[in-house]
């Protein structure tokens, strides 16, 4: 018991070690600012529409997967491994990676398709026929 009490009395009068506090780098922490965004404008817009619409083209992808189902021209089994949440997070940014990097760059016209198609179609059938005026000159 004397032995008990020793230990006990020598660990709280050394007490729990401090740790040192960190020292402040010049450059470092909290207080830098975030490094400067260099993209155009226009290459701002189109990745932020990029952004909204992978996950509204993924949504559409999985309902015209469920319609397929239902008309029977696809299996359960097969409908399940298509809309998985794995199979939908790869499509999605697969779509994002694809919509910023374009094989030419967008006009100004093709970004506001981009940006405008998903605020005012609701539905997929509509946004995806306002989405075909990427393409028209």
């Amino acid at each position: 018991m004397m032995k008990t009490w020793i230990m006990l009395i020598a660990l709280v009068a050394c007490g729990p070690k401090k740790s040192p506090e960190p020292v402040a780098n010049e450059g470092g922490g909290s207080s830098a600012a975030p490094p400067k965004d260099t993209r155009t404008e226009i290459d701002r817009r189109r990745d932020a529409a990029c952004e909204a619409l992978g996950p509204r083209i993924t949504k559409c992808a999985v309902e015209d997967a469920k319609k397929d189902f239902a008309a029977g021209k696809v299996k359960k089994q097969q409908l399940d491994q298509d809309t998985s949440q794995g199979v939908q997070d790869k499509n999605t940014a697969e779509f994002i990676k694809k919509c910023k990097n374009p094989p030419t760059p967008y006009s100004s016209r093709q970004v506001r398709v981009l940006e405008v198609c998903p605020k005012e179609e609701s539905e997929c059938g509509p946004m995806l026929s306002c989405l075909d005026n990427l393409n028209k000159k």
